[in-house]
């Protein structure tokens, strides 16, 4: 009897492939979306666009149709007979006198708002923390509850009746809100870069310019904008301190619009949309600093 010595085979055992693993992206949900967000995005879209494609298309329709026709039809014969008729009126000289108080506006204020917005941030005495909440106090005064003592102190400045007297008090009631828009974007500054060049042997005007100034850019173009729809928007103030037809400016020529070609609706509206062209521009091109500066986040 024989004895088979050789070692046992050891077992086999079936291996079985591994299940082929999903990718990271497989195994995950994609996030839904907000059906409420998206709902209310597009009703405030409509809300939005529906008045203005019934301004554009009812400046495009003749008398008789934008009375006795609907609204939001389309012009079944488009003219630009009122843009023709509103231009020949005079309505250039309007927006050059709107233009000019714009820009003198955001001029005053900027030459202004931004040094004190600098001495109310770098400061800590006494008189700059009085001089900030005194600004911050314009806030909460409305025009209207000033407008008569305003209008004896133009008076008395010789200034009734020209374009100073607009310019000077939208400047003014402009101020506050960019003394508190410039402040807060100045603090975002760090303080590390004001003590560098300190040690480098920089005045408070040059750190000022060099380095706070450059830093608040989008400050800065939220205050200009601001002070530009201000001034572009303003209707208080042409009509109490002007009187002549050659200081009006586009809001007080609107109103004449409105009540001496009040039954040519077409007429006034394309006078409407004339007037708002410009100052749209304007804010398609700085729409991205303005939103930068209401939030607060800077030059940075």
């Amino acid at each position: 009897m024989s004895i088979d010595t050789r070692p046992a085979a050891a077992p086999q055992h079936r291996v079985t492939p591994d299940p082929p693993r999903r990718g990271r992206r497989a195994g995950r949900r994609r996030p839904l979306g907000n059906p409420v967000a998206g709902i209310g995005s597009l009703i405030w879209l409509v809300i939005v666009l529906v008045p203005l494609y019934t301004l554009v298309s009812a400046s495009l329709m003749r008398q008789d149709e934008a009375l006795n026709g609907d609204p939001l039809a389309i012009p079944t014969d488009p003219t630009l007979d009122n843009y023709d008729f509103v231009l020949d009126s005079g309505f250039l000289a309007l927006i050059a006198n709107t233009a000019v108080v714009a820009v003198a506006t955001v001029a005053i204020v900027l030459v202004l708002s931004v040094p004190v917005a600098y001495v109310a941030v770098r400061t800590r005495s006494r008189l700059s923390s009085l001089a900030f909440r005194t600004f911050l106090l314009g806030v909460a005064i409305p025009a209207q509850a000033v407008i008569v003592p305003l209008y004896l102190m133009i008076g008395k400045m010789g200034l009734y009746d020209t374009l100073w007297a607009i310019i000077l008090p939208t400047a003014a009631f402009a101020m506050p809100v960019a003394v508190l828009v410039l402040s807060g974007t100045m603090r975002d500054v760090s303080e590390e870069m004001y003590e560098a060049m300190a040690l480098d042997g920089a005045s408070p005007l040059r750190m000022l310019w060099q380095l706070a100034v450059p830093l608040s850019k989008a400050g800065i173009s939220t205050v200009a904008i601001f002070s530009a729809l201000q001034a572009w928007n303003g209707f208080l103030f042409p009509l109490i301190l002007t009187q002549s037809e050659e200081q009006r400016v586009l809001t007080l020529g609107l109103f004449n619009f409105m009540s001496q070609f009040g039954v040519n609706i077409p007429a006034v509206l394309a006078a409407i949309v004339l007037s708002v062209i410009p100052i749209f521009a304007v804010y398609l091109v700085a729409r991205r600093a303005l939103i930068n500066g209401l939030m607060g986040v800077g030059g940075k």
